[in-house]
């Protein structure tokens, strides 16, 4: 049986962290041991900090759920990040972040979700008509493709422009540009130094982030005045920025709301395009697959442009989403720090040290899954599936710091992917295959390319 790509795991024993360094930066799922498929718990200890990667379900419900005060982001978190993303919710912990998203939380609840729909739903259409001069059989990146169609979505759903309008647009091109600039490692990621350290990012990446958020306040600020002058329209940025803290009543200033639409954009953009350009590959990896999602697209909606309520019809595209997130999540490791000493697994665990979630490992854990490197959409249905649903699946995170745009991503992605199939056809290009490679998320180390054609029409 063909299983998916994945990245060999390194089978050496310990290394020096120099070395660790340099194979990180290259990959962080090839970086790590092949034994953390199977453990439980793992530790690993530097000149500069302890980290305790966690797999065990029950330790990883206490520092989701349980207790998830006690374990706070871990500030390494933000080095890398800070000069696009500020003090967004992504990297905000304690009362500023639970401020943040008290305001956040309710643009996406069940009601507005509806609401943002017909945006979505245009720029799956937006997508389907871009392909149409690229379905001849030559190959195409196929994750520039999903990029672009997740940018779209985000712009219209926050802003209502599409991907075309000239400061979407800008920020689409600058934040791939970005992306290029930007490491996956920081100095202080890996040395604890103090806060008037200066942090030496690479000057490409210094100057990217102030151009991206310089057009994104340009979008806010003219928002601003748009509300003031009650003309807005009803999309998710008004209803960010017109929503008040129901204990404070305070609202996010213009400042405040560009670094969320900077991580709004980081995590609703990028996670998104990951996503969907790897289950666009396991489909043409396993053609069955394809025929069926094909043929219950059909069966739903026809030819016709489907509404809300047709996603709910959508079973089987949704558990191949599901199982795409499963094999490669977007963010393929969380970080959290102790607050104080803890006893995990008979270990003594100092404060301050690293506690790695990695939904990557658990999604794949020996111990967990049944077949757990296979592709098998149909897992959810046995009772061992729906039990490791259930314990050991997080491509969202868990508890209170759950990803809020969580049931967005699960619509726009069965959206997008329904939409495709019942398009074009996707086919692997035997010469190209693609292999998972993480650094902020999980892409193709060369790109995920495919063979498109018109459903119907011989590949």
């Amino acid at each position: 049986m063909t299983l998916p790509p994945k990245p060999p795991a390194r089978e050496e024993g310990r290394v020096s962290l120099w070395r660790y360094t340099r194979l990180f930066r290259q990959d962080i799922l090839s970086a790590q041991p092949a034994r953390l498929y199977r453990a439980w718990m793992a530790e690993f200890r530097t000149p500069f900090f302890r980290s305790y990667l966690c797999n065990q379900p029950d330790l990883v419900d206490l520092v989701l759920k349980q207790r998830p005060d006690d374990f706070p982001k871990s500030d390494r978190i933000r080095e890398g990040l800070a000069p696009l993303l500020g003090n967004s919710v992504f990297v905000t912990n304690g009362e500023t972040w639970k401020r943040q998203r008290r305001i956040i939380d309710p643009s996406f609840e069940g009601g507005r979700l509806r609401d943002t729909f017909p945006a979505m739903l245009a720029a799956g259409q937006g997508a389907v008509a871009r392909l149409q001069g690229k379905a001849d059989g030559e190959p195409i990146e196929i994750e520039a493709e999903a990029s672009h169609a997740a940018a779209d979505v985000i712009f219209r759903t926050l802003f209502s422009i599409p991907i075309e309008d000239e400061v979407a647009s800008a920020v689409f091109h600058k934040f791939r540009e970005h992306q290029r600039a930007q490491p996956v490692l920081n100095l202080g990621a890996l040395v604890p130094l103090p806060r008037w350290f200066p942090r030496f990012h690479r000057r490409g990446a210094r100057r990217t982030a102030k151009e991206i958020r310089a057009l994104i306040t340009r979008l806010t600020a003219h928002r601003m005045t748009e509300i003031k002058a009650a003309r807005a329209p009803d999309d998710l940025a008004t209803k960010i920025m017109t929503t008040a803290d129901p204990l404070t009543g305070e609202r996010f200033d213009t400042e405040e709301m560009v670094d969320q639409v900077a991580i709004f954009f980081l995590a609703g953009h990028e996670t998104s395009a990951s996503a969907l350009a790897w289950a666009l590959y396991l489909l043409a990896l396993y053609p069955e697959w394809q025929d069926r999602v094909a043929v219950e697209v059909l069966a739903a909606i026809g030819q016709e442009a489907p509404d809300f309520s047709d996603i709910a019809r959508l079973r089987q595209t949704r558990d191949v989403f599901r199982e795409t997130l499963r094999l490669y999540p977007p963010v393929p490791m969380m970080v959290r720090e102790t607050t104080c000493p803890e006893r995990l697994r008979d270990r003594d665990v100092p404060p301050r040290a690293q506690i790695v979630l990695s939904p990557w490992h658990q999604h794949r854990h020996e111990r967990l899954w049944d077949k757990p490197d296979a592709f098998d959409p149909e897992r959810f249905d046995t009772p061992d599936g729906r039990e490791a649903l259930r314990c050991a699946y997080m491509p969202f995170s868990a508890g209170q710091r759950v990803c809020p745009g969580a049931g967005f991503a699960m619509i726009e992605g069965v959206l997008l992917l329904a939409l495709l199939v019942r398009a074009y056809r996707f086919d692997i290009v035997p010469d190209r295959p693609a292999m998972p490679v993480a650094h902020l998320t999980v892409r193709g180390r060369d790109g995920i390319w495919l063979r498109i054609t018109p459903r119907g029409r011989a590949a």
